[in-house]
């Protein structure tokens, strides 16, 4: 069991059941359009901010951290998953992390507007730290999993949960403890904070005759950035919500010895996962979508 729940956790591994060279060159294809979009946007992304002294704020800086959290899958996984077929971890905590800081920094801006920012620019830099700490924390496991052994009469770096866990059933409470922590509550959070904004914005009367043009230009500026992180939350949803489904189905079929068609199963997988990789190419198209700014950042950058 442990075997098959490391694969379904961290990617997929080939399979001799279902692994057809059309959809290998597919996946080839995929993935390389995937690393393109993500290095070139989330790059551009953190140049944007960095040389525009007026978007350092901290909701920019929150979405700086998932580019450069993004920007790691394609720069040290793609390469291998292209030549190996092959996937493991990224720090998805980080990311999810900054999408709930987000949806406080937009709350309080929306129900408290007249406030100061409960998250300054000081306190948000100590939060994107903790959340690259707690991301790391949390998958000491994995390292510690990891075993060299000869295969083959080679030489590979394997995961052996045993080594960490006395037997599969702590396996599955560890994983299942990770998504309700990093994956559900944050969802849960994330849908009540947004849910009050929009109540919020709803009970808000359209600006009068005597309404001052700063405080109409104040509202407009928030139900953009609104739009913008709700965005960034329901594309992070579409990607990363079929996936774990797959995952916790496949970890619950494997603990009471289930059976799935192979090939179905595997075809399955290769789809929830190419979609939860789409993720990192998908926010800094959302942004230069949803974002005056930052498209106005894209044209200052390539002179246009």
């Amino acid at each position: 069991m442990s075997t098959n729940l490391s694969a379904t956790m961290n990617g997929t591994q080939p399979s001799n059941c279902y692994n057809p060279t059309a959809l290998r060159i597919g996946h080839t294809i995929a993935y390389c359009v995937i690393f393109i979009i993500s290095v070139v946007g989330n790059s551009f992304i953190g140049i944007i901010v960095y040389k525009t002294k007026t978007m350092r704020k901290p909701i920019n800086n929150l979405i700086v951290n998932m580019a450069m959290s993004d920007l790691l899958f394609p720069i040290f996984l793609i390469p291998k998953t292209v030549v190996e077929i092959h996937d493991d971890d990224w720090p998805l905590e980080a990311i999810l992390a900054s999408l709930v800081l987000i949806a406080v920094d937009r709350f309080v801006a929306v129900v408290f507007p007249l406030r100061s920012p409960l998250i300054s620019l000081k306190l948000c830099r100590s939060f994107i730290l903790a959340t690259w700490i707690i991301a790391m924390a949390t998958f000491i496991p994995y390292l510690l999993a990891f075993k060299l052994v000869e295969y083959d009469h080679e030489y590979k770096c394997v995961r052996q949960w045993m080594r960490v866990f006395d037997d599969s059933s702590s396996v599955t409470k560890y994983f299942m403890a990770l998504f309700i922590a990093f994956f559900y509550i944050p969802f849960v959070l994330m849908f009540i904070l947004y849910l009050a904004i929009f109540l919020k914005l709803k009970s808000q009367r359209g600006p009068g005759e005597h309404s001052m043009n700063a405080q109409i230009q104040r509202l407009r500026r928030e139900k953009n950035a609104l739009k913008l992180s709700i965005a960034i939350v329901l594309g992070f949803a579409v990607c990363w919500i079929p996936f774990s489904i797959f995952a916790l189905v496949r970890m619950f079929a494997d603990e009471n010895n289930a059976t799935m068609s192979c090939g179905f199963k595997q075809l399955l997988e290769q789809v929830a996962l190419l979609l939860s990789r789409t993720n990192s190419a998908m926010n800094p198209c959302i942004c230069f979508i949803f974002s005056g700014n930052y498209r106005q950042g894209l044209n200052n950058l390539l002179g246009c």
